[in-house]
């Protein structure tokens, strides 16, 4: 095994912190800087420093192994990018103000890149001319961008990033499957390495676009999604994944509608205590614009609007919501009685739970007036069913009915089987075997590299500091000289013993500083194990530490080593 060389935290370029940064919000952004790891360079901008930039590293190597593994050829793309690729696929404008746009000094515009596919496309358009070519997979590992507007969070939500990005591109569906598989398993396998807890769920496609698509999600509290699962069954997704079925009921007991006279109960709160009803026999309008035209969106009076999902199914379309201009302008449209019987032009969209038959509470369109027996399928009609309500903890699993329970988490990785989309927009071909063009069918498959590495800081840490895995750690061993000449003579020698028998050596030879924090240093720089050059330094004994577990165990230098290196 070569040679590791030794890290002497006397020539380190880092310096550790006792206190949390002024900004830091979470745990990861908290430990990583104060270790030392990472330094703020702008908002959502970051240095990595050299003890981060071998986790950061040590990651990548990971993830190069199993996508190499499976097939997947590496190749290096720019990051600036010219903007006629995503004009064609309409991204340069779905992205919004997302995309980091520029010029040039002669007017031409560029973008620096979120995500390859138009370009990895145009790449395979030039190199592949025949069946014969396919199916390939290829992939980079590169900073990509976006502007995000608010930062936070340290590098788990940075305007600069990197990221695993690969693509399949197969003649057929089957081809594309079999990618998609593949992706899948390399995927488990790299954050299996890693030491992450994940999960994989079902996920919406969003601007990527693309049929199937599911999301590896590792718990955190710092996690910005949520997801359910099952404790019964295997199902799992995103919350913006999930959808229920449309179940109609039968409406023949119904009563006809009739308007009842609601003072003062422009709210469902003040609607349902009004009329002494539990807030889910009512039905919450919401109006919304998307493209600047006015939809109204229904769903039971106890359940809240999941925008995130109402945004994803109209996208790219601009979603947002109706102002008091509009309402001026809208008299039919009255703030608070809002009903879909007789709405006009307005279309209506309604999630699954208004299914035809049910029965409601609503607004009448006209103020301080609601109407009750209000029947979907009879007294309105529900334009398109969309599932848009926010899921709540105990709501019935799709697959088998049992309550779900819900968390946050990180996503880690991201997969799509993105069909033809981008062939299609970019005209990519190929001759197939009967010599006629045949059109390449697409794959996308995303693995946040850097934010792999803040969320094994998220869920690896205590209340010590960090504590990373064998895998990913800056070193296998970080020895610690306790202060005296002999006992720093006794740590350096130790350290090239371990780095003559191939160990990742970091030793805390720093003059001047006290044993006390060099043994704080320690748990909170994480690496896993700890050897200590100390108060039996003379009889050249040392005590080794499991930084995870606390335990300890004192040995002489050469059962040091042999243990080690085992």
């Amino acid at each position: 095994m070569a040679n590791a060389p030794v890290q002497r935290m006397s020539q380190l370029m880092a310096k550790t912190l006792r206190d949390d940064p002024a900004d830091a919000e979470v745990l990861s952004h908290k430990l990583l800087v104060r270790a030392g790891y990472v330094r703020r360079t702008a908002a959502g901008i970051w240095t990595w420093l050299p003890l981060g930039k071998k986790v950061l590293a040590n990651v990548e190597r990971v993830v190069r192994e199993e996508m190499d593994a499976i097939g997947a050829q590496e190749v290096l793309l720019p990051a600036l990018l010219p903007r006629e690729p995503y004009e064609a696929t309409g991204r340069w404008d779905e992205y919004g103000p997302e995309l980091f746009r520029l010029q040039d000094r002669k007017g031409g515009d560029y973008l620096l890149g979120p995500t390859h596919e138009e370009i990895f496309t145009l790449m395979v358009k030039d190199q592949a001319s025949s069946y014969k070519d396919l199916p390939v997979i290829l992939y980079q590992i590169q900073s990509k961008y976006r502007d995000e507007a608010r930062p936070r969070a340290g590098i788990l939500r940075g305007r600069e990033f990197l990221m695993k990005d690969s693509y399949s591109f197969d003649l057929e569906d089957e081809g594309l499957a079999k990618s998609y598989a593949l992706h899948r398993q390399a995927y488990q396998r790299v954050f299996e390495r890693l030491g992450l807890d994940y999960r994989i769920c079902a996920a919406t496609a969003g601007a990527m676009g693309g049929s199937k698509s599911e999301e590896f999600l590792a718990p955190a509290e710092a996690g910005e999604d949520t997801f359910a699962d099952c404790p019964n069954c295997d199902f799992a997704a995103n919350t913006e994944a999930i959808a229920y079925e449309l179940k109609p009921v039968d409406a023949a007991g119904v009563p006809t509608a009739e308007e009842i006279p609601t003072p003062d109960t422009p709210t469902i709160e003040t609607l349902a205590a009004s009329l002494g009803v539990e807030a889910s026999a009512t039905l919450k309008n919401l109006l919304v614009k998307v493209d600047g035209e006015i939809v109204a969106v229904g769903v039971p009076g106890d359940r809240e609007v999941d925008m995130g999902k109402v945004e994803a199914h109209f996208a790219p379309a601009a979603v947002e919501m109706v102002t008091e201009a509009d309402f001026m302008a809208r008299p039919d449209l009255v703030r608070g009685y809002v009903g879909p019987q007789g709405l006009g032009k307005v279309k209506y969209v309604a999630d699954p739970r208004v299914a035809p038959g049910t029965a409601w509470i609503t607004g009448a369109n006209k103020a301080d007036t609601h109407a009750k027996n209000v029947v979907a399928g009879r007294d309105f009609e529900v334009d398109e069913y969309v599932d848009v309500v926010v899921v709540q903890e105990g709501d019935p699993c799709p697959t088998c009915g049992t309550g779900l329970r819900l968390d946050r988490a990180i996503e880690i990785g991201h997969i799509f089987q993105l069909g033809r989309k981008y062939a299609d927009a970019l005209k990519l071909d190929v001759l197939g075997q009967n010599g006629k063009p045949v059109r390449v069918t697409m794959g996308s498959y995303g693995i946040g590299v850097s934010r792999a590495v803040a969320a094994l800081a998220e869920q690896t840490a205590d209340d010590k500091g960090l504590c990373w895995p064998a895998e990913v750690a800056p070193a296998d061993v970080h020895v610690v000289a306790a202060g005296k000449a002999l006992q720093t003579e006794l740590a350096l020698d130790v350290s090239e013993k371990l780095s003559a028998a191939g160990l990742r050596v970091l030793v805390d030879d720093r003059p001047g500083v006290s044993p006390g924090v060099k043994f704080t240093d320690s748990e909170l720089i994480g690496v896993p194990r700890i050897l200590v050059a100390g108060r039996r330094a003379a009889e050249g004994v040392v005590e080794l530490k499991d930084r995870r577990t606390g335990e300890r165990e004192e040995l002489t230098v050469d059962e040091a080593v042999a243990r080690l290196t085992a």
